[in-house]
């Protein structure tokens, strides 16, 4: 019994370091956009989180077989090229608010797709009362007493950026059923990402140089991204999939606007305001309702 307590244990607490890890990476990208355009932000990070992995688990990957390394490839595709592309491009359409509670949506697409691929992750009825609930929360917290506005081509691109997280997810989780190392994993899916990456450098924005890192800060944001926000979250959250489930794992994505809350009132001395805390506190309500599904 005491055994799959520890792995439980352990699986909480990686998703939960990853997305204090998550919400404050607004602060290093607010930093870099000064400086440096979303592809060439994303394309750093990436790179740098692929080479870290490497000098920190440089033994081979050898291929199981063609089906497993199209997992890798769509995990790439889905979960580091098609995911942040799209956050990226859909906050040039609409409001950074509106692309926050769309995002949130990816553990019920993450719920509805593990109904149909992980029969054994389906989930019940609380799981969508603690949906609603937490999106009521972040929706406090995302508008704060602002008009609310709406833009369809920037929304659809959130949404569709929050289907493909939901595609990594169920991706991620059949890969830890190969049974090997995480990092190795995590690495592979990197490698497919840049790949995929690499064509949109010529259609976008990307126009990188040797100047963008003169300044200390810069360095030390983009090493930041690289390797905390890439590199180390990707892997603690993949392990959490492995050990908890992707739908159970998924809701902590709730808890990223709570701690980019708490970050900005910290750090950027932004107000607290009744409504991000009311926000906040349905949010937590949210996932320990959401995380009740899964209690004998």
């Amino acid at each position: 019994m005491s055994l799959p307590r520890t792995k439980n244990s352990t699986g909480h607490l990686m998703a939960l370091v990853t997305i204090l890890i998550w919400g404050t990476t607004f602060i290093s990208t607010k930093i870099l956009l000064r400086s440096f355009t979303p592809i060439e932000i994303l394309f750093v990070r990436f790179v740098i989180g692929y080479l870290a992995l490497l000098l920190l688990y440089p033994r081979r990957f050898r291929l199981q077989n063609v089906q497993t390394e199209w997992l890798f490839v769509g995990a790439g595709v889905s979960g580091i090229a098609l995911y942040y592309l799209l956050e990226n491009i859909a906050l040039t359409f609409t409001t950074a608010s509106n692309v926050g509670i769309i995002i949130t949506l990816a553990p019920f697409f993450t719920a509805l797709l593990s109904a149909v691929f992980l029969e054994a992750e389906k989930p019940k009825k609380s799981f969508y009362l603690g949906f609603l609930t937490a999106i009521g929360g972040v929706a406090l917290i995302s508008f704060n007493g602002s008009t609310v506005e709406f833009n369809p081509m920037g929304d659809l691109l959130a949404l569709l950026a929050a289907g493909a997280w939901s595609v990594y997810s169920i991706l991620t989780r059949k890969i830890s059923q190969v049974n090997l190392p995480t990092i190795q994993t995590t690495r592979r899916v990197f490698l497919y990402g840049i790949i995929v990456m690499i064509p949109m450098l010529f259609l976008l924005d990307f126009n990188l140089k040797g100047s963008q890192f003169s300044s200390f800060t810069a360095v030390g944001n983009i090493l930041f991204l690289g390797f905390g926000a890439s590199a180390l979250c990707f892997v603690t959250w993949n392990r959490a999939v492995a050990l908890l489930g992707a739908v159970k794992t998924s809701v902590y994505i709730y808890l990223v606007p709570v701690v980019t809350v708490a970050a900005s009132v910290l750090i950027l001395q932004e107000p607290l305001t009744l409504i991000l805390v009311l926000g906040t506190s349905l949010t937590l309500l949210g996932l320990w309702l959401s995380q009740t599904t899964w209690s004998k």
